[in-house]
């Protein structure tokens, strides 16, 4: 399956290639073996990237799910004041450009919060990079359980994409954006959850428990 994001940016690739394909035929000779493989490279590497794999997420109504898929490079307790309103968990997950890159929904509930932040592009393992980076803030509100998950920009990565918004309804593990080509997930946890990863954990987006509420 592929994310719905990536079907423009895939026909460009593609018309790309045919134009490669017929320059390497006009050309002959080494020439044509050389774009032909770029071009074939170039359709693989783009269809590889928007893949969207389907997921099963756990049944657990307690479980806090990771957004991303990647490598968990931060867990630590922080003052979260936008939309906790005091002390929460927060982990780090870095999305390399190798990972599956659609985000998913942590916590089922509504959306309640809902932020765009302009900013910086500075790579996205730096601590500074949730402060001063190009970022989408999303919190979903479940009784009186409150998640925020933040997509952040990265050196490479210079679009983020989210399709839920102020008001809407969510179920965890519902596909609701990306960020193109690789970056930096973060997801803010009520402090008394259970832990259940830890840093350089790999994380599979809307399967993998990052936290279990009492």
């Amino acid at each position: 399956m592929i994310a719905r994001e990536g079907y423009g940016i895939i026909l460009l690739v593609a018309i790309l290639g045919l134009l490669l394909f017929w320059l390497g035929y006009r050309l002959g000779g080494w020439k044509m073996y050389l774009l032909g493989a770029l071009a074939v490279l170039g359709v693989a590497f783009v269809l590889y990237f928007f893949r969207d794999p389907e997921r099963h997420p756990p049944r657990d109504p307690r479980a806090i799910l990771a957004p991303a898929d990647g490598r968990v490079i931060r867990v630590e307790a922080v003052d979260e004041p936008l939309f906790l309103g005091g002390r929460a968990i927060r982990v780090s997950i870095f999305m390399s450009p190798l990972d599956v890159h659609v985000n998913r929904i942590p916590y089922g509930g509504r959306i309640a919060f809902e932020r765009y932040v302009p900013g910086q592009y500075l790579v996205a393992w730096e601590d500074k990079a949730s402060e001063r980076n190009e970022r989408a803030l999303l919190g979903v509100e479940n009784g009186a359980v409150r998640v925020l998950f933040v997509q952040i920009a990265g050196f490479l990565a210079r679009r983020i994409v989210y399709h839920v918004h102020l008001g809407d309804s969510v179920q965890a593990g519902q596909r609701y954006g990306m960020i193109k080509l690789g970056s930096r997930v973060d997801v803010y946890m009520p402090p008394q959850v259970s832990l259940r990863v830890r840093v350089g954990d790999r994380t599979r987006a809307g399967e993998t428990i990052l936290g279990v509420l009492p």
